[in-house]
């Protein structure tokens, strides 16, 4: 292991900068608030479905990168994390109503990782979602802010598949600031092994984490009741 940290001045570290800028996330966010605010900060995912996500990592982009280093310059690989400040760190958004599993970052990535540094942080943060009505007003919104539908809209079109509903508004219940080491890595199951994507090449294979198996791995909570 090539770079620890003291837990007393990790604790001291999350308690005193990270904790206090993210408990001014807002509670209740519109979903087309959130694009047009990444629209305007010249977000490259604004155009986005899922914007839920990365607004999240958007929004601790802007807050956070004073005292943390956004994104992580490093790859593991091809791959990044959200930030690093002491060890790498990743922000991720979850709609509880989609159950437990919540996928995260590259198998590959998050085992160097938390051989390098012994452990990483996952910043989780949980709600509750607000879907589109029959009409989609919302995808029709959002498509015509885009410019008009995209590629892979036009190609699920063609396949006569189903669109998925669009989230429109979240409501946070709470931020976790997990603790992701060996020991949480044997409880995860990874997926899209031996998976291609549309254009042939091979998918990097992801990790998913089960949130019913986090409690002993959970450092510090921040509740939005």
């Amino acid at each position: 292991m090539s770079q620890t940290v003291n837990d007393v001045d990790y604790q001291r570290l999350i308690s005193n900068n990270v904790v206090s800028i993210l408990k001014k996330f807002p509670k209740i966010i519109d979903g087309k608030d959130a694009i047009l605010e990444m629209k305007e900060g010249n977000s490259k995912n604004w155009k986005q479905m899922e914007w839920m996500g990365f607004y999240f990592e958007y929004w601790c982009n802007e807050n956070l990168k004073y005292i943390m280093e956004m994104p992580y310059a490093k790859k593991y690989g091809n791959v990044s994390f959200d930030g690093f400040l002491e060890r790498p760190w990743d922000f991720k958004c979850h709609a509880t109503e989609s159950g437990n599993i919540v996928p995260i970052n590259d198998y590959e990535a998050i085992s160097k990782a938390v051989d390098e540094f012994g452990y990483l942080g996952i910043i989780l943060a949980e709600c509750s979602v607000h879907y589109d009505n029959e009409s989609s007003d919302f995808k029709k919104w959002h498509d015509v802010l885009k410019g008009g539908i995209s590629n892979y809209e036009e190609n699920r079109i063609k396949r006569n598949a189903s669109s998925r509903k669009r989230k429109t508004k979240i409501k946070l219940s709470k931020i976790n600031f997990i603790r992701f080491d060996d020991e949480l890595l044997a409880k995860c199951k990874s997926f899209q092994k031996n998976f291609r994507n549309a254009g042939g090449t091979v998918r990097r294979e992801k990790i998913s984490l089960d949130l019913s198996k986090i409690e002993d791995h959970i450092e510090q909570v921040i509740y939005f009741s």
